[in-house]
């Protein structure tokens, strides 16, 4: 099995591309290349069993709705609460809503936050994967998942405090990593995972790419899943780092 994992910002440049391969008990980074273009990502999407993108799939329904409605000129404008609890609704998607359950903190908000111009990116991505074939469907059932690897590494363990902006935290990180996962061979690429967090994110991703191919991520419920194909759905993992190399369930 291939997994590939995509740390997506506005532009080529800071965006990184993994592509791990598995094998029984053992896995191997066979690519990591920084400030990746749209068309690699592609090519890598087609290659891979499943491709992890580190960038909200889509935005808040209830966003949408009410930007619609707003750009309306024709008729009012529908009356709007305007309150916490009401821009909570437009800022958090439900996977948002989800993973702060399960971890005590919130997301970035694709509607806002800064993160609007790497979402666009992400969109022009999808429909490009989708005009090649590929199943996009962003609730992660298809051949692309969502993912989140700052709080996917907490939840496995490793204290990421500082490693997006600092080396000596992605030294420590990779220690760490290694150290909970001795299976995965990140040897060649060593020097990039310290230098650049980008590249560190792609690696993660990928991993989480293989967690949601293997069944251990937790999906929408039924009753979320209509929703998770519009706005997306994080794949967070169900156990440890270990279950990657579990077979399918």
């Amino acid at each position: 099995m291939l997994t590939a994992g995509v740390d997506v910002a506005a532009e080529p440049r800071g965006t990184a591309l993994a592509i791990v391969e598995w094998a029984d008990n053992a896995a191997r980074l066979a690519e990591l290349t920084l400030n990746v273009a749209d068309d690699v990502i592609v090519e890598a999407a087609i290659r891979a069993d499943k491709i992890g993108i580190d960038c909200a799939l889509g935005w808040p329904i209830e966003f949408v709705d009410f930007v619609v409605d707003h750009a309306k000129t024709d008729t009012p404008p529908s009356p709007v609460d305007g309150g916490m609890e009401w821009r909570r609704r437009l800022a958090y998607r439900e996977t948002d809503r989800h993973i702060r359950a399960r971890t005590g903190r919130w997301p970035l908000s694709v509607s806002t936050d800064r993160l609007g111009l790497t979402a666009m990116r992400t969109a022009g991505l999808l429909a490009r994967m989708a005009a090649s074939g590929i199943d996009v469907d962003r609730s992660g059932f298809g051949d692309v998942v969502e993912v989140y690897p700052g709080a996917t590494l907490r939840w496995w363990g490793c204290d990421t405090q500082g490693y997006r902006t600092a080396r000596a935290p992605r030294e420590t990180l990779l220690a760490s990593l290694q150290q909970r996962a001795p299976w995965l061979d990140v040897a060649p690429f060593a020097d990039m995972l310290v230098s650049s967090a980008d590249a560190f994110d792609a690696v993660i991703a990928a991993l989480c790419a293989r967690a949601a191919a293997v069944g251990r991520t937790e999906p929408p419920t039924e009753g979320h899943a209509q929703r998770a194909r519009v706005e997306g759905w994080i794949a967070f993992p169900t156990g440890p780092l270990g279950d990657l190399l579990q077979p399918t369930h």
